[in-house]
């Protein structure tokens, strides 16, 4: 038993399955251009009647000539052929006069509709919880969104329209066509189907092997950017890993472009077969029309009629079918950007019965019982974590790498939720608080602060954009964070432009960076100050002034405060050491000292390493 009918039910279904794809593409194109989207249609179909008209124009001309060729001709007879000819000219005119409008109308619709798919990305990009991040499958997802976004809906916006117009024009000649013999159609119909079977099959072909490479294809943009940018330029140049790294990139581009090529060729010599096929069929169907043309059954005008009906007929079955495997083909790659746009956050917002919304704090924050583990690991970050922090008190978490001092952070600002047990904020479970009103209550600089390519002014500004802080505000934050020493240097004070991403900007040392960012967090008068190592990238002196306008910044604020630099954390109202995700010390400074234990040996350790004139590693 043959398996050709099932195969082909087969990819006809997998066809199928993919065309929710295109009212969805459809719908977008419709939300940002209505009006466009409405011009395009019309004419579309302008542009599809008018072949037809064509054609049947030709036939008519052709005819007109006959007899106004022959000897016994009138007057009449020229110039009916002269008016013919002066319509068809006219036909012909306004097919390009519409192209060419439809043409700028699409390229309207194009430039409304990538801005717009580029929004949904950056908008689901700034709303997917923290843990995306901690998966490749989340980055193999934006990477194919990102590159197919920038083109594909625009490719199959086109398609759509290719497909509306030639099916117009197809039926339009259609009825030209089958009056002169119905086997006519159904030849035209048998010979177009090889081709649009290759289509299809190299269709789906080159979208899984775009699935299959999108690690390696996202590897070759990590050594592009390797190689090409500041960040590691230096470590490049000193260690010589630029021949490495060029050797790593070509190879892995030198295998991706031989399966390319071999995919191609073979696509080729499949298209090849296809077409020798369609033409075969064609050339017997035409040498049997030829051969009753001179026998005299059917006029010369009815021959260049059924050739021009059966030759654009041809062209335009071939364009449908094309038209329809390209449409197939695009929405497969669109349906990377439509499931990378439902991905759905596991961290939400409560419902609206449950939800509070404070606006300070007025007791207390409670860490009860919480456990914590990040995604596809299987150690807890947190593990039964017990800590109270009294509103109003300045506090520091110290600890060795990997205790859990961030994660604990992270928690509080509800980048995670933890599996284990609750955090509170005046006795209120913080998944009851929206995720907004949480986060203004809250003002942090992270242990990697962003370097924002705008100008100073602005890297303040940015800490509080929706209260929309004046030139007052700014400058006094900049103050409290020791902004003021990095202006003299500054070309145009705090309208110079920071970084060197884009002509005249200034680059900033590791400690200026982290002065903006503490200016940057100080700006939103938030109840929680979080500072992550904020004093790492400042000497002994910065750190002890900095220490100073801390202290007065925070007054009546509830500040925690990471590092490990215990100069900085002996100025908290109480110190907490954590190892393996718990609290296994608490107390002040000399409290702690007293107790002789982790504090004390790393308080030792790390004056010892001033002595020696070791830079301090911390605990």
């Amino acid at each position: 038993m043959s398996k050709t009918p099932q195969i082909l039910s087969t990819k006809l279904r997998t066809v199928l399955s993919q065309f929710p794809y295109v009212p969805r593409t459809f719908g977008l194109v419709w939300q940002v251009a209505k009006g466009w989207t409405v011009a395009w249609i019309v004419l579309l179909i302008i542009q599809g009647v008018l072949p037809a008209t064509t054609v049947y124009l030709t036939k008519l001309v052709v005819d007109g000539l006959v007899r106004a060729l022959r000897p016994d001709s009138s007057w009449a007879d020229r110039r009916s052929v002269l008016i013919l000819i002066a319509i068809l000219a006219l036909v012909l005119l306004l097919i390009e006069g519409v192209r060419g409008i439809l043409t700028w109308v699409r390229t309207i619709q194009s430039e409304f509709l990538r801005d717009h798919i580029t929004d949904l990305i950056h908008q689901k990009s700034t709303a997917v919880d923290l843990s995306f991040y901690e998966f490749p499958d989340y980055y193999d997802h934006l990477h194919r969104a990102r590159v197919e976004a920038s083109y594909r809906p625009n490719a199959l916006l086109e398609n759509l329209g290719s497909l509306l117009q030639n099916s117009i024009t197809l039926i339009a000649v259609g009825a030209i066509l089958i009056p002169l013999g119905p086997w006519l159609s159904l030849a035209l119909i048998v010979s177009t189907i090889p081709a649009f079977l290759t289509v299809v099959r190299y269709a789906v072909g080159h979208y899984r092997w775009r699935q299959r490479i999108t690690p390696d294809e996202r590897r070759t943009w990590y050594f592009d950017w390797l190689l090409t940018s500041g960040d590691a330029a230096a470590e490049i140049r000193l260690f010589g890993l630029g021949r490495h790294f060029q050797d790593a990139y070509q190879a892995l581009r030198r295998r991706l472009r031989n399966e390319r090529l071999e995919m191609e060729q073979r696509q080729v010599l499949a298209q090849l077969a296809a077409g020798i096929t369609s033409l075969a069929i064609i050339g017997a169907s035409l040498a049997w029309m030829v051969w009753r043309a001179l026998q005299g059954f059917v006029t010369l005008g009815d021959l260049a009629l059924i050739y021009a009906a059966f030759n654009q007929g041809q062209q335009l079955m071939r364009s449908l079918l094309e038209n329809v495997a390209q449409i197939y083909a695009n929405t497969l790659f669109l349906s990377n950007l439509f499931e990378f746009l439902s991905q759905e956050s596991l961290i939400k917002d409560p419902v609206p019965g449950d939800a509070i919304a404070p606006e300070q704090i007025s007791q207390q924050i409670e860490f009860q019982n919480v456990t914590f583990r990040y995604p596809d690991s299987e150690r807890n970050a947190l593990d039964d974590l017990n800590l109270t922090i009294p509103v109003g008190q300045i506090v520091a978490l110290v600890g060795p790498n990997g205790a859990g001092k961030t994660t604990l952070l992270k928690l509080l600002c509800r980048f995670y939720d933890p599996v284990g047990g609750t955090i509170r904020i005046d006795n209120n479970d913080l998944k009851r608080i929206p995720l907004l009103r949480l986060r203004r209550l809250v003002t942090a600089v992270f242990q990697q602060p962003v370097h924002y390519n705008a100008t100073l002014s602005e890297n303040i500004e940015y800490g509080d954009l929706d209260n929309e802080p004046g030139p007052e505000k700014i400058l006094a934050a900049a103050a409290a964070a020791g902004v003021e020493d990095i202006l003299p240097r500054l070309p145009n004070g705090f309208d110079s432009l920071l970084g060197r991403s884009f002509a005249g900007g200034a680059e900033l040392s590791g400690g200026e960076w982290q002065r903006v960012a503490l200016a940057r967090a100080f700006l939103r008068q938030a109840p929680i100050i979080i500072l992550d190592e904020p004093t790492s990238a400042l000497d002994p002196w910065a750190e002890a002034d900095w220490l100073v306008r801390f202290r007065k910044l925070a007054a009546g604020r509830t500040g925690i405060v990471i590092t490990h630099r215990l100069t900085t954390a002996m100025h908290a109202d109480v110190i907490h050491v954590m190892e393996h995700g718990r609290i296994v010390e608490s107390g002040t400074h000399d409290q702690l000292l007293g107790l002789k234990g982790r504090y004390a040996e790393s308080w030792a350790q790390q004056k010892r390493e001033a002595i020696d004139g070791v830079s301090t590693t911390g605990v």
